[in-house]
């Protein structure tokens, strides 16, 4: 059944819809932002920051540890590392290292800091412990008022445990800090201005990540104890901003970064030197808000909504993944060039899933349609012909009754006879093969399963010319039932129980094609179909055969062009018969010749149902053979109404002549009674001879030796012969055998050499000869009379068709003899030649096929 309680259609709404609920789910998982993390690792790792010159660091690393003690060190350690770098040049000193309680060195430190005066020092914000809020962890006030800025040194991770960025301002309540590499540049950043908050609340501001030079080590460094125990070294510290942290690993001051992961962390100093050569180069990396990026992707669902319905299948997928290349192309730009971190996952996500849903929308609609039109090809009719194995025996005999009249049959199921007519059941041979028949004389018989019983059914056939044909097809018919299985097993899937009725569909509508195409190409007329405007758009092979067109060019030629092409004519000219077919709806039927051969075309229009396609459907019937019996039936009411209807009149008045004087009879009117009576007999008996020849089909061929049937005319002949004195030389002494008819064979050679006596002068000489060329049996009959002309051969064959010379020399024939000729040797399937010469004489020559002869050994 089809399911049409829910309309599936691609429109911008069914596909925009499903794609902004799955943007919604999304937006409850961590998976569009895990995408826009490794784009944005990706990006950065592939194209590290620039290493800042100005940028230096001093490590408090495990050699210091090794040489100047446990930590914390007192201050004086400090005060003179200050000192020192001061001597260097150093431009800013950036410590990251807490000062949050009081030391008897702090004013040493703090007299140090304020003669380098550029000294930074750093804050925290952290609970003291588990049990209390957050709060600020400041340099004891002493060492406060020596620095030249605070700033905080506060890193938070993302959600997957990467270091990417800072927030430039961080604090409590309304107090913000400077992060402490923004406090170093000496650089200032406005703050937002905040509702009232509470003093306890940590407040964020200006987030921005951070393009890393590389991972850990990649900034130039320097061993603080290196520093303290060499004299100031002012190559590597002049003009420099110097940032001294902790880089051994006992510290726990690292942090994972894009470049590290969690395996080889960077430590926080060298992470704020990153910041700081950031902020100072001006690479820091905007984020832009969650907003706009699911913005994009509603912009991005809109446009791929609007487009995907109106495209194809193949153009869906390009501009899904043109879509996709774009996003990603302005990504790379944006975080590359113009430092704006655009979060493009939700949007990037959208084309991937548009083409599954788009798909599975048009895989919906088109299986509605299928199941629809598959139910619609289940009502139709079929044009596949019931199989013999399947009809039941009863059915099976009527049928054959039909077909064959037999002289009698019987049909009986196991030992019980149903009906039965002119056999018994003692006629019943054995029967061992099922399906196979077994004929005995006239008698055929067949056994045959059906639904677990055996039928025995018989024929007595009629004892003709047909019954060896009829049995030979009825060994051809499948009867024999094929067994196929009513149990297999149904496919479990939706799509493959679909999938198999449109293979069923498909095997239906191909049987139906190939049935329709096959009628069209058996038919014995020509067939051609056209559209709305006479164009041809289908024609089956007599077409081809008859115009001499190939079917390639037969195909898309308007049909006025094709008939004009091969039967130009003026009225009615063709293109207003083919027009006025189609605009005025009517049949018409007109005569056509094509090639001297004579047809009748007959234009129908017609329309398509549920549609407004119409045409016209031309029958073309060949013709030429009723044209050619009609000429022969007028020429025969000719010939009959002048030539046998002349003697006869003569004789009737000769008669009423002697009635008048039966006593003054004399011989001379007796002679010209007798040569009118004998014409007339000699014009019925060629009538009567060329019309059995025309009727003579294989059936009637049987053996016979072609040199006897030539002796046997000759003989014939040969007193005709003998009173011109005319010798008739026969040479040919080999048996030649063929299949034919020696009654009308002996006849037609008759006919041509009464033709060479009757056309011969006087004590003349006609050669017979009889010799095999080939496969052929030939026959040559050579005489030495007047000859033909040349202008009258081509009509020699011709019925009721006589010389002129003949004519005018007396010798007045019926014009049947040699026609008579043609067509024995036409059934025969032979050929006859002539050739003649004025004033030489003529030789007419027969070939006809041999075969090797039925010899029986008694």
């Amino acid at each position: 059944m089809t399911r049409n309680w829910f309309p599936i259609k691609i429109t911008p709404w069914t596909l925009g819809l499903p794609l902004l609920t799955i943007l919604l789910l999304l937006q409850t998982t961590s998976i569009p932002q895990r995408l826009d993390f490794w784009l944005y690792d990706t990006l950065t790792t592939a194209n590290p920051a620039e290493a800042s010159e100005d940028v230096v660091l001093v490590a408090i690393d495990e050699q210091s540890m090794d040489r100047l003690g446990r930590w914390p060190w007192p201050r004086t350690t400090h005060a003179r590392l200050i000192e020192k770098l001061h001597q260097a040049g150093a431009k800013t000193i950036v410590f990251d290292i807490l000062f949050p309680e009081a030391s008897l060195d702090d004013p040493e430190l703090a007299t140090a800091m304020r003669k380098h005066g550029n000294v930074i020092l750093p804050l925290h914000l952290s609970p003291p412990s588990s049990n209390y809020l957050i709060s600020e962890q400041l340099p004891v006030l002493e060492l406060a008022d020596a620095a030249s800025a605070l700033g905080h040194a506060h890193v938070e991770l993302d959600e997957d445990g990467l270091a990417r960025g800072i927030y430039l301002l961080n604090g409590l309540g309304d107090q913000l800090w400077p992060s402490l590499a923004l406090a170093a540049s000496g650089k200032t950043w406005p703050a937002s201005e905040p509702a009232e908050i509470a003093p306890y609340t940590n407040v964020r501001q200006h987030y921005r990540a951070i393009p890393l030079a590389g991972g850990a080590g990649t900034l130039p460094s320097y061993s603080y104890t290196e520093i303290l125990e060499r004299p100031p070294a002012p190559e590597a510290f002049r003009d420099k901003t110097v940032f001294v942290g902790a880089t051994a690993p006992g510290f726990g001051d690292i942090l994972p970064t894009p470049f590290s992961g969690l395996h080889q962390p960077m430590p926080g100093v060298e992470f704020h030197a990153n910041n700081y050569a950031a902020i100072v180069q001006g690479d820091l990396i905007s984020k832009v808000s969650v907003t706009k990026a699911v913005g994009l992707a509603i912009l991005v669902i809109i446009i791929l909504a609007i487009a995907l319905p109106r495209m194809r299948p193949a153009r869906t997928i390009l501009l899904c993944l043109a879509c996709m290349g774009a996003l990603i192309a302005t990504h790379a730009f944006l975080l590359l060039y113009a430092r704006m971190w655009l979060p493009i996952s939700h949007a990037a996500i959208i084309p991937l899933l548009a083409l599954p849903v788009s798909s599975a929308l048009r895989l919906a609609m088109t299986n509605r349609f299928l199941n629809r039109q598959l139910d619609e090809l289940a009502r139709g009719p079929t044009m596949t012909l019931q199989e013999p194995s399947r009809r039941h025996p009863p059915q099976l005999l009527s049928h054959f009754q039909a077909l064959f009249q037999p002289e009698g049959w019987l049909l009986a199921e196991g030992d019980e006879v149903i009906t039965a007519y002119g056999l018994t059941k003692s006629d019943i041979p054995p029967l061992e093969n099922p399906g196979e028949w077994i004929h005995i004389g006239g008698h055929s018989w067949i056994s045959l399963i059906r639904g677990g019983s055996t039928y025995k059914l018989g024929l007595k056939l009629s004892n003709d010319l047909s019954r060896e044909a009829t049995q030979r097809y009825l060994r051809r018919l499948p009867l024999t039932a094929i067994n196929t299985p009513t149990g297999q097993p149904r496919p479990r899937e939706n799509i493959s129980a679909r999938i198999e009725r449109v293979r069923l569909a498909t095997e239906r509508m191909s049987q139906m094609q190939k049935f329709i195409r096959r009628s069209f190409e058996r038919m014995p007329d020509g067939i051609i179909v056209t559209d709305e405007l006479g164009v041809i758009r289908f024609a089956n092979g007599h077409i081809e055969e008859w115009f001499q067109e190939p079917m390639p060019s037969l195909n898309g030629m308007p049909l006025a062009r094709l008939l004009e092409g091969h039967d130009p004519r003026e009225t009615p000219p063709w293109h207003e018969t083919v027009s006025e077919t189609l605009t005025l709806t009517q049949s018409r039927t007109v005569d056509l010749r094509i090639r001297n051969k004579d047809f009748l075309i007959h234009f129908a229009p017609f329309s398509l149902p549920d549609s407004d396609q119409s045409g016209i459907i031309a029958n073309i019937s060949d013709i030429s053979e009723l044209r050619e019996q009609q000429r022969q039936h007028r020429e025969a009411i000719d010939f009959i109404s002048h030539d046998v209807r002349s003697p006869l009149v003569s004789q009737l008045a000769l008669i009423e002549q002697l009635k008048r004087n039966q006593g003054q009879i004399e011989p001379e009117q007796l002679d010209q009674l007798g040569r009118l009576a004998r014409r007339s007999y000699h014009l019925a008996e060629e009538f009567v001879q060329l019309a059995r020849a025309e009727q003579l089909t294989e059936t009637r061929f049987y053996e016979c030796e072609f040199l006897a049937i030539v002796e046997n005319a000759r003989d014939s002949v040969s007193e005709q012969a003998a009173e011109k004195g005319i010798q008739l030389i026969l040479q040919g002494t080999e048996d030649l055998w063929l299949k034919g008819n020696a009654e009308l064979l002996e006849r037609a050679v008759i006919n041509l050499l009464t033709n060479a006596v009757q056309y011969s002068p006087p004590d003349s000489t006609i050669n017979i000869q009889v010799f095999q060329a080939g496969h052929q049996a030939c026959l040559t009959v050579s005489d030495e009379g007047e000859g033909i002309a040349p202008e009258e051969l081509p009509h020699l064959f011709d019925r009721y068709r006589r010389q002129k010379s003949s004519e005018l020399s007396g010798n007045h024939g019926t014009g049947l003899g040699l026609s008579f000729v043609n067509v024995v040797v036409e059934k025969h399937r032979g050929q006859i030649q002539v050739h003649s010469r004025l004033g030489e004489g003529s030789a007419f020559t027969l070939k006809l096929p041999v075969t090797h002869p039925i010899r029986s050994f008694y």
